[in-house]
């Protein structure tokens, strides 16, 4: 994961991490001593879903850029058991960590999506001298009615619409995928769900991205991070929804760029 190259083209491949094959895509990096950026998808993504973005991503910083796919998405192994209530902290604080153990990879830059956010933020915590930042866009650190309420609403998608058949472009086991979010979502268990206490632990610079109109959440979940780590900073963007890397992709990667240029 040293290599230097000015060809930032993709190099799809896998990696066997926790016991579980999973699918990655690495670009290298166009400039040396630089952070490699690891991106980490929302409840319903996989590497396919991010399209163009971690391309631009390593146009706009010069860094090397991992994406893969959660075990049971995209191309990945597929989940052969219900998924646990506690997922986001396994994934966070097990898969994660075997993932850049297996790649080599030390203080990355996190850049997380929804889940993605929250599972960077469990990884900082657990490991505080980990990351060497945190860039999360629409994070969750607990549950709440607006999300439960989109949750909600994609359930009746995926039963009335075509939702399904978009998400198997992207997934070998769509069902599989949507089911284990909106089921582990909607349990009743689920809703005492909170990570708050964690973030104290955290030590590294943290960009928070938010669109204004997010249909999953809202700036109490920003709230709640930036009262637990004041050496982080807020991007808020009007006419941006859930998905600030696609509403909004120019402002999010000169965003980017700035915070890792910061970190040198």
């Amino acid at each position: 994961m040293t290599t230097v190259t000015r060809q930032l083209q993709p190099d799809p491949g896998t990696v066997t991490a926790a016991g579980r094959r999973l699918e990655t895509l690495w670009i290298a990096p166009a400039r040396s001593g630089l952070p490699t950026l690891v991106v980490l998808h929302e409840a319903l993504g996989s590497i396919e879903l991010w399209k163009d973005f971690p391309q631009h991503l390593a146009t706009a910083t010069g860094c090397g850029v991992l994406v893969y796919s959660r075990w049971g998405h995209g191309r990945s192994e597929r989940r052969e058991s219900k998924r646990s209530i506690d997922y986001l902290h396994y994934e966070g604080e097990v898969a994660l960590p075997a993932v850049l153990d297996a790649l080599g990879i030390e203080r990355p830059v996190l850049i997380g999506h929804s889940d993605g956010s929250s599972l960077a933020l469990l990884y900082a915590a657990a490991l505080p001298e980990g990351p060497a930042g945190l860039i999360l866009e629409a994070p969750h650190v607990f549950v709440e009615e607006v999300t439960m309420a989109g949750v909600a609403a994609a359930r009746v998608a995926y039963q009335t619409t075509d939702l399904g058949k978009k998400l198997a472009r992207y997934h070998d086991d769509p069902d599989g995928v949507f089911w284990a979010w909106n089921d582990t979502w909607l349990d009743p268990r689920f809703r005492p769900w909170n990570i708050e206490a964690a973030l104290s632990r955290i030590r590294c610079p943290v960009l928070l991205i938010q669109g204004e109109s997010d249909e999953y959440g809202s700036m109490a979940q920003l709230d709640a991070i930036r009262r637990e780590t004041p050496q982080s900073e807020l991007l808020l963007l009007p006419e941006c929804g859930h998905s600030p890397h696609r509403d909004q992709e120019a402002a999010v990667l000169a965003a980017v760029a700035r915070f890792v240029e910061a970190l040198r």
